[in-house]
């Protein structure tokens, strides 16, 4: 009795243990018999059918990028879904970046739209008074000032244009021009005039005008310049670097899309997961930082000067006036400098009586110059003044800095993208729910020796990443020589090609002695 009682319990024992082994994990008939109607309704939402999506979970042997265990994916839905993890991936980079593309875009079109406008007042004011003042004697000279506003524009659209010489060029045209009318009882040649020029730096003919107007117009220009291109180059490169050539396709779709090939469509990776994965993907964009954050610097000091010292709208304003009081300063002036000339050039010969010209025809009783008054004084751009634009532009720019270098961060922050981080249990973890346990790998290619999610080769550095960086040393050198008023020219076509077999670790003394330099010519503008 006692041995027949003993061997039930030790049957019932037995049975209660299978129970619980039975309870606790799935057999693989139970797995395999799960419903996948969850992870259907989720692909077909996405556009695809379901013609050969399981109903139940079955083996994962076929599958090549998540972990092969039972699955309500087949083989064409794991690779359907691997391409549509990098679609989402190139998505989350244009999305978060389109602030960068939209600021550069929109402020180089404004601010172009705008310094070009004020060229064109510029030349119409001058116009208008000019006409006003001088009468048919300016129309009868005007080309000399219309050539002066076309080598003007010609500079600012990025010409190969030196704005000293482009001023000293006009100033020695004017000279001769003034000369011949203060002097109507002469008749002068060509060679003459030529001689008159040649002592215009000796003589001053136009006392220190010339030397204000060439300090002021150059800063202005230059540092106009150099802000329209950075804008363009900055949204070139923000388009660039964009062009993200996936090769992380596995990582992505491990924590983006393996989670619904296990039939759990709503669980979203853990964080750590999503930045090990972003910062794989992303390692060559992060290496940008530093240039990048120089170069967005570099616009903001910039753009800094041109509301301050080298204000374009002073500049483009005082043109006409600057001009105006160079002539007058000649014309008061006349007698001595017509005397000196003579003394160095020899006595020009006497004008035909017919040609003389009375003193009312040469404008010497005619209103002095005068400029507008603040009522009169033209708007611009529908009213947009300077100030406002270049504040504008700085309260975008100072939030750019460090762009690349957070973008994982930025995009793993998204709930769309990854789990919370403070939920850190109940998260895709890369093979079930539960803790991902793997450090967070550092930034850059480099730091990526030990990323446990994107395969990186660090010994190969991307050309193109190495491309954009070199673009933007160029670019902030060119607005950090604006900014003491200098306008640096790159002349180099193997520049690039350099750049492309080189680290970015090579210094400028490794590219010297390869003796391929950037050569740099250099304007000092007072």
């Amino acid at each position: 009795m006692d041995a027949r009682l003993s061997f039930s319990r030790y049957r019932l024992l037995v049975l209660l243990c299978a129970v619980a082994a039975l309870s606790g994990s799935r057999s693989p008939a139970a797995a395999a018999g799960r419903s996948c109607s969850d992870t259907r309704q989720v692909y077909s939402e996405k556009g695809y059918s379901t013609g050969t999506a399981p109903l139940t979970q079955i083996s994962g042997e076929h599958l090549r990028l998540c972990p092969q265990d039972y699955t309500c994916c087949s083989s064409q839905m794991e690779e359907m879904l691997a391409l549509q993890s990098e679609r989402d991936f190139l998505k989350a980079i244009e999305d978060n970046s389109q602030f960068l593309l939209t600021t550069f875009t929109q402020r180089h079109r404004r601010f172009d739209e705008f310094f070009r406008e004020l060229i064109d007042l510029s030349e119409k004011s001058m116009n208008q008074m000019f006409t006003k003042t001088y009468g048919r004697l300016f129309t009868q000279n005007a080309h000399v000032f219309q050539e002066l506003f076309v080598e003007l524009r010609r500079y600012y659209s990025g010409g190969s244009v030196s704005l000293t010489e482009v001023l000293s060029d006009f100033w020695s045209r004017l000279v001769e021009r003034v000369f011949s009318l203060v002097n109507p009882q002469y008749q002068f040649s060509e060679d003459y005039l030529e001689c008159v020029s040649k002592h215009a730096e000796q003589l001053q003919p136009f006392g220190d005008v010339p030397r204000k107007l060439r300090v002021q117009v150059s800063r202005a220009f230059i540092a106009a310049r150099a802000l329209s291109q950075g804008l363009a180059t900055g949204r070139d490169i923000v388009n660039k670097a964009t062009k993200v050539n996936s090769e992380c396709v596995r990582g992505l779709m491990r924590q983006w899309y393996c989670p619904l090939c296990r039939g759990m469509p709503s669980l979203r990776p853990c964080h750590s997961l999503c930045l090990n994965v972003m910062k794989g993907c992303l390692a060559n964009q992060a290496d940008l930082d530093t240039e990048w954050n120089n170069f967005i610097d570099a616009l903001y000091q910039v753009s800094e000067k041109l509301e301050g010292p080298f204000n374009m709208e002073l500049a483009a304003d005082s043109i006409s006036v600057k001009v105006s009081e160079a002539i007058m300063h000649m014309q008061e002036n006349s007698v001595g400098i017509s005397s000196k000339v003579f003394q160095g050039c020899g006595n020009p010969r006497p004008a035909p009586a017919r040609s003389k010209r009375s003193p009312k025809e040469s404008g010497g009783n005619r209103r002095p110059f005068r400029t507008y008054t603040p009522e009169e004084k033209p708007t611009t751009a529908a009213g947009t003044n300077l100030d406002r634009l270049v504040t504008e532009l700085k309260e975008r720019l100072r939030p750019m800095r460090g762009f690349w270098v957070s973008l994982p961060h930025t995009i793993c922050n998204d709930e769309k993208m990854a789990a919370d981080v403070t939920n850190e249990d109940r998260c895709w973890n890369g093979q079930t729910r539960g803790r991902y346990l793997p450090d967070v790998t550092g930034d850059g290619l480099v730091s990526q020796i030990n990323n446990p999610e994107v395969e990186v080769d660090i010994a190969r550095p991307d050309v193109r990443t190495r491309q954009l960086i070199m673009e933007l040393r160029v670019v902030t050198n060119k607005l950090r020589h604006a900014q003491s008023g200098q306008d640096t020219d790159f002349v180099d076509s193997e520049l690039c090609d350099l750049y492309q077999y080189t680290s970015i670790s090579h210094s400028i003394k490794t590219t010297n002695r390869h003796k391929r330099n950037v050569i740099r010519v250099t304007f000092s503008q007072g």
